[in-house]
């Protein structure tokens, strides 16, 4: 387990040297930089500014502190047991969005098959080629494939609602995590601080929000100044020249003043007050409450449709694409599932 652990935290180190703009010896500076605007070439929602982020919070989780604390509570994890073949069915709504589960499987020492998404497959494959530059064991432990998934022991399929009643049906018969459209929700009382309701900015538009991990919807208590949240929101003022992201936001305007549907523009998103949880890109939905323990004890009813509660409580505003490496999706323990096919 310590060569593994090793191999990720040289990872961490050549990938902060690349993002810092120095030569590697495993990665060149100009082919680093093809790397991502490939990425960007092949979904242009995926931004230079975005991938950096994605990559700079890899480095920052996979410190050796880190990986003795995350392996700590995992004992059998220095059992030495067959490796299974593991599938992967990835995601590719932000970059590099399946990174934890490819640690997983490949920390317990199982042998990865991944089918990458059509939105992320350029990214994946610069961590395969770092990685087997790092230690040549992982050319035979890590396969990506464009054909149908075969010869696997157990499957982690990530993917939308409808996607994952597919999922069930045809991988029931093997140990599975399965996983499905999830939402996050912030939960205001009024006390927040600037630096606070600035870093909520941030749990909502990282990534234009496509992320599960983004906050979707506000709940604010009943006499809350929705309006003036506009202000804290500035830092991502530029997404107003993103093609992609302000044509959602010229459509969702367009159709709420056909359906005079009221809404409080922000010039680059709308908040709307709506009971759902999931909203469109560029528009935030937001629901006024009148008892905050009343409103947790709803929201225990819907837990298995959200991700990430912010709150002050919580105290975790700005950090909800900042997961640690026990922050499992859907809080499910992903490396005790491995451990244990």
């Amino acid at each position: 387990m310590t060569v593994v652990k090793k191999d990720f935290i040289a990872l961490s180190d050549v990938l902060t040297q690349l993002l810092d703009g120095k030569e590697t010896e495993l990665l060149s500076q100009s082919a680093f930089q093809d790397f991502l605007q490939q990425a960007q070439d092949e979904n242009p929602w995926f931004v230079q500014e975005h991938i950096r982020y994605a990559l700079s919070q890899i480095t920052s989780v996979l410190t050796e502190s880190n990986l003795k604390k995350w392996l700590s509570v995992y004992p059998e994890i220095s059992k030495q047991k067959p490796a299974k073949t593991v599938a992967l069915i990835m995601a590719g709504n932000i970059p590099l969005v399946g990174f934890h589960d490819m640690l997983s499987v490949l920390i317990s020492r199982h042998n990865l098959k991944a089918k990458l998404s059509s939105k992320d497959r350029i990214l994946p494959k610069m961590i395969r080629e770092l990685l087997v530059k790092i230690n040549q064991e992982y050319d035979r432990k890590i396969l990506f494939t464009e054909e149908q998934l075969s010869g696997f022991d157990a499957v982690i399929a990530t993917g939308s609602n409808n996607s994952a009643n597919v999922f069930k049906q045809y991988f029931g018969k093997y140990p599975h995590i399965i996983r499905q459209n999830r939402n996050s929700i912030a939960i205001l009382t009024g006390d927040e601080t600037p630096e606070e309701l600035q870093n909520l900015g941030h749990d909502i538009f990282s990534y234009f929000g496509l992320g599960c991990r983004n906050v979707s919807k506000i709940f604010v208590p009943e006499d809350y100044p929705v309006a003036e949240l506009s202000s804290y929101f500035t830092d991502f003022s530029h997404y107003q020249h993103h093609n992609k992201y302000i044509n959602n936001y010229d459509y969702q305007k367009a159709i709420s003043l056909m359906n005079q549907t009221e809404f409080i523009d922000g010039n680059f998103f709308l908040m709307q007050e709506r009971r759902e949880i999931a909203s469109p890109i560029s528009v935030i939905f937001y629901e006024r409450y009148t008892d905050y323990r009343q409103l947790k004890l709803q929201l225990t009813g819907i837990k298995n449709q959200l991700q990430v509660v912010v709150s002050k409580e919580s105290s975790n505003f700005g950090l909800t694409q900042q997961p640690q490496l026990w922050d499992y999706a859907d809080g499910v323990d992903t490396m005790a599932f491995l451990l244990n096919i």
